[in-house]
């Protein structure tokens, strides 16, 4: 008589621990629902109603007026000023940045030097709008401290045709939180440098200029120019500090939109704020894309 081959039970877990599991895979889920939820009612809701406030006009109907006025010779001359402001001082702000930032990697992880200056930085990267604005104006204005001193002694007129208030007023007051935001995001690339690359150079008879423009520069060109990239975004959206220093005109977009949804200049053509916010929207996006891609690359050697 033949006998039937004894198979064993795959082991059946019971329904509790399944359950338990199941909870478990479900609670990162969860806990990313708040920041989804600020992500939707902050950026996407916003991104939309500006998308298509962009191509409406006063009475709801569709036109590409607003979208035609970007390219109008004062626009055109305002994107510009906000490319430059943003270019010189994240150009600026990056170069400056590196510098500092090469101190304080040089100094011991555990001294006082290096964690008070990395903690001023921390604090004047998020320094800005009515604060910043007035201590440059108490400063070096019309009436600052160091204009009536220079004044007084000398008669050299810092304040000069009011420049603290242009363009490049703009860039001087920007890179008081350029340079710090520089040192805050390029610190990790310099940490990365391993010691070992460094020895292994040296070993094969490389000179200190030879290993920076050999091994160093080119490890943490990626880092520096998605750096730079992250400063230019930063420049390029900042508001509040432009707002408070410049009161008359509109010398960069954001002030243009300003402009467009509360002066009598642009009455009647609020939407032209929209059509300009969306080309903001496209210019971050770029470069914050291209950002994106040289973190990935150079991320390849951090790891």
């Amino acid at each position: 008589m033949a006998t039937q081959p004894i198979t064993l039970a795959e082991p059946v877990e019971d329904t509790p621990r399944q359950a338990r599991r199941g909870y478990a895979g479900a609670l990162p889920v969860l806990g990313l629902l708040p920041f989804l939820a600020y992500i939707v009612v902050f950026m996407v809701i916003p991104t939309i109603n500006v998308a298509v406030g962009a191509f409406r006009d006063n009475d709801g109907a569709f036109t590409s007026d607003n979208v035609s006025g970007l390219f109008d010779a004062t626009m055109l001359h305002t994107l510009w000023n906000s490319v430059v402001v943003s270019g010189v001082s994240a150009v600026l702000g990056g170069v400056l940045g590196v510098v500092l930032a090469s101190i304080i990697v040089a100094a011991p992880a555990t001294s006082l030097l290096r964690r008070m200056v990395m903690a001023i930085a921390s604090v004047f990267a998020q320094f800005g709008g009515v604060n910043l604005a007035f201590a440059f104006i108490a400063t070096v204005g019309a009436q600052g401290v160091l204009t009536v001193w220079l004044r007084g002694h000398g008669g050299f007129d810092l304040y000069g045709n009011g420049w603290l208030y242009g363009v490049w007023g703009l860039v001087l007051v920007y890179l008081y939180f350029q340079i710090p935001l520089m040192v805050v995001v390029f610190i990790p690339a310099l940490e990365g440098l391993k010691p070992q690359w460094r020895e292994a150079a040296v070993s094969l008879g490389a000179s200190r200029r030879q290993y920076l423009t050999g091994v160093a520069v080119p490890l943490l060109r990626p880092a520096f120019l998605g750096s730079v990239l992250l400063l230019f975004a930063n420049a390029f959206a900042a508001y509040a500090t432009a707002a408070a220093l410049v009161s008359q005109g509109q010398i960069i977009l954001p002030l243009m939109i300003r402009a467009g949804l509360t002066s009598e200049v642009l009455l009647g053509r609020q939407h032209l704020a929209y059509a300009i916010a969306l080309e903001m929207i496209v210019v971050v996006a770029i470069v914050m894309t291209a950002y994106a891609l040289l973190l990935r690359r150079a991320a390849r050697w951090l790891r």
